[in-house]
């Protein structure tokens, strides 16, 4: 027979106290987490597709306060220009590339969610520095991300809009102080943005890259109105055979047979060329679209009056955030979080603290 426990009122009251206690010093004593993983170079990246394992769990529910690196929050950025190492305070770090990664005339809640992906991109940095920043964190230039100090920044702008662009870049970046992306309790190690969709982002393996689980392919919709959302490039035959050839110099490829030398092998979910196949070699559509000048993978072509012409849609890899996107998010009322989380599949924004 069952039998049923009723509580009495003080057995209840001392019931509900004693699992307050027990959340209470729970939280006390759980420890922040202390980062464990070995960040990869996105250059070493394209090139490693079993690092990361691709088998993993749904995110934890569990809150987590604080993700803590083992460094102080100056940042050393190599100056490519002048071959130089300076030591920049993290925030104003932050601000001098939001400044030249988006437009400042883009919605307040997308250099939001700018910030937010500049800052962790930076922290992964931290763990695993740049290789062609010459010993400091990270580089200045687009192999990581552009920055420039704000007196050079100010100078890229019209006078009359200096003072009003660098003040929404400072509200988006203090506004987020400290936030960074993670996933599954550790940090973001490839919080990777580009400019410009074409109607959605691309899956991370998709591009011979890991199988990151949250870098997936999502809808971004409405970036018709981007300048590069449409684009296309045309050359001559021939100058499309003797391009082909400095990377293939044994090609068969020539006028005569370049009708039926040309075969698109796969496209991804997103509409993006895979492969493609060019008088027999087999080519990944990252590294063809390099080879050509194409602003994105994502391309068709056709052959006519001796000419191929290559149009596009998108601009830029297509993994992970797009910024064109993110603003139109933000124009449609949507929040920072909502843009982080819409981009990057599973992800929780995590404050970042540093030990030393």
């Amino acid at each position: 027979m069952n039998r049923r426990y009723k509580l009495n009122l003080n057995e209840g009251i001392k019931f509900l106290l004693f699992t307050t206690i027990c959340i209470v010093v729970f939280m006390i004593i759980m420890p922040s987490i202390l980062i464990k993983s070995e960040g990869i170079n996105l250059d070493e990246l394209s090139e490693v597709t079993k690092e990361i394992e691709a088998e993993i769990t749904q995110p934890t529910t569990i809150e987590v306060k604080d993700i803590i690196l083992n460094d102080s929050e100056m940042v050393s950025v190599y100056i490519t220009s002048q071959n130089k190492i300076v030591d920049v305070p993290l925030e104003e770090y932050i601000c001098g590339v939001i400044s030249n990664e988006m437009p400042a005339t883009f919605e307040l809640e997308a250099l939001k969610a700018q910030a937010v992906a500049a800052r962790t991109y930076l922290a992964s940095k931290k763990i695993k520095n740049c290789v062609k920043a010459n010993g400091a964190d990270i580089c200045d230039s687009v192999h990581c991300q552009v920055y420039t100090s704000k007196e050079v920044r100010l100078e890229l702008w019209q006078e009359s809009d200096r003072e009003k662009n660098w003040n929404k870049i400072v509200e988006a970046v203090e506004s987020t102080k400290g936030q960074v992306m993670s996933y599954q309790n550790e940090l973001v190690l490839y919080p990777q943005f580009f400019s410009t969709s074409s109607g959605m982002t691309e899956n991370s393996v998709d591009l011979y890259w890991a199988d990151i689980p949250y870098l997936k392919s999502v809808e971004s919709t409405g970036e018709e109105i981007a300048p590069k959302f449409e684009s296309e490039v045309s050359m001559t035959i021939n100058e499309f055979i003797n391009k082909f050839e400095e990377s293939y110099p044994q090609s068969s490829l020539n006028a005569s047979n370049i009708e039926s030398s040309i075969n698109v092998i796969s496209k991804s979910e997103a509409g993006g060329v895979k492969e493609i196949q060019v008088a027999g070699e087999t080519i990944r559509g990252q590294d063809f679209r390099f080879l050509y000048g194409l602003n994105s993978s994502n391309f068709t072509y056709e052959i006519n009056d001796g000419n191929i012409i290559f149009k596009c849609k998108g601009y830029g890899h297509g993994v992970g955030m797009s910024q064109w996107g993110a603003n139109v998010m933000a124009k449609e009322g949507k929040t920072y979080n909502e843009i982080i989380k819409h981009y990057y599949t599973g992800v929780e924004i995590t404050n970042l603290r540093f030990s030393e």
